[in-house]
């Protein structure tokens, strides 16, 4: 992964396995997202299901990590400041979303007794590197819970970004930065009604879907 890029990256369980099987592994994955991704990249959108995830999210640059390692305890555990250069800010990214899957991985184990691998292969990334595929990416994220039958209106499910960039609550998200992908609050809104067709929504359909 190269720093300063647009990414969706997804992934599901292995074999169709569910990652998320009660309501709290989802505030768990969040919280460990947070730790070990923050400090490497910026989160525009998101959405956690069942038996599998989608994120839209901006590397920071190398200078950006570098700063982030050294000022953060917590990170100071998982990146040592002495190993971050320019040359190697790229792995340390990928790496990064390694831990994260890992140690998700390893509390899933541990608190269901079960062994082995949770996530199918290596997490997939797609650069994301045009103004209509983005805005139409973030309304596809947003959506999928009802195109997979998790919800009969995808506005109304919680585990996605959705609702954290209508509201006043303090977020992680590059909330004010995305709306204006869409011109502003209202017109983010618009572009989530539901039940929206869009001509090139096949451009998202990816293997497990």
């Amino acid at each position: 992964m190269r720093c300063g890029v647009f990414y969706h990256i997804y992934n599901r369980g292995i074999n169709g396995e569910d990652l998320f099987k009660e309501e709290r592994n989802y505030a768990f994955f969040l919280k460990q997202y947070s730790k070990y991704i923050q400090p490497v990249a910026e989160t525009y959108a998101y959405c956690l299901m069942r038996n599998h995830f989608h994120l839209l999210v901006k590397t920071r640059e190398a200078e950006e990590i570098i700063r982030n390692v050294v000022k953060n305890e917590n990170v100071g555990r998982v990146l040592n400041p002495s190993d971050v250069t320019d040359a190697n800010a790229d792995k340390i990214i990928s790496n990064q979303f390694s831990k994260l899957f890992n140690s998700y991985a390893q509390a899933i184990n541990k608190a269901y007794g079960r062994t082995g691998g949770l996530f199918e292969e290596l997490f997939r990334r797609i650069p994301v590197d045009d103004d209509d595929y983005f805005v139409q990416l973030v309304y596809y994220i947003h959506a999928n819970p009802q195109k997979h039958g998790f919800a009969e209106d995808f506005r109304d499910y919680p585990h996605s970004s959705y609702h954290a960039h209508l509201s006043k609550m303090d977020t992680k998200l590059k909330r004010a930065e995305l709306l204006t992908w869409f011109g502003n609050e209202e017109g983010y809104q618009k572009y989530h009604l539901p039940n929206q067709v869009l001509a090139d929504l096949e451009k998202f359909e990816i293997e497990f879907d």
